[in-house]
């Protein structure tokens, strides 16, 4: 893993601020020059910093307004090729696998709730899911940011 210093600290808080940026602009931004934020950014890349772009698509904007948490329980053996099966459903936009009372943490998209019924219904027919138990979002509280991670490792106050 690709150590951060502070002048890749700075730039991932420019990058974060406006995303579109070109080099050009963060580099007269960041007081460096225009190669060496190119290094940087091919570094941080294969150092595997930058997530997919898709992360920043708003799906209720692609027509999916309703989003839901499925918690998975399952055969333990299964587990590999159940989330496999997930991985098929184009609704299921993120899955976790985790500790405690349930074994994954599924994300899914839907049209509405007669269609969440409908996802719910392909995840319970994966051979070895035992129940699932659903929660509708009610809305994004947190939005996921690092912004405030990134400033700690300044030490720097949010603005």
């Amino acid at each position: 893993m690709h150590t951060l210093d502070a002048s890749d600290v700075e730039l991932l808080l420019a990058l974060s601020a406006e995303p579109r940026s070109t080099t050009v602009a963060l580099a007269e931004q960041l007081g460096l020059s225009r190669n060496t934020v190119q290094a940087r950014m091919t570094k941080l890349e294969s150092a595997g910093l930058f997530d997919s772009f898709e992360r920043r698509l708003n799906t209720a904007a692609l027509g999916y307004p309703l989003t839901a948490f499925i918690e998975v329980h399952v055969k333990q053996k299964r587990v590999s090729a159940i989330v496999r099966e997930l991985a098929a459903v184009p609704e299921v936009v993120q899955a976790h696998g985790l500790s405690g009372r349930s074994d994954l943490l599924v994300r899914v998209v839907c049209l509405d709730a007669e269609d969440l019924f409908r996802i719910d219904a392909l995840i319970l027919a994966c051979r070895g899911v035992k129940r699932t138990q659903t929660s509708l979002s009610m809305g994004e509280l947190i939005p996921f940011r690092l912004e405030p991670l990134l400033r700690r490792r300044l030490g720097k106050a949010a603005p």
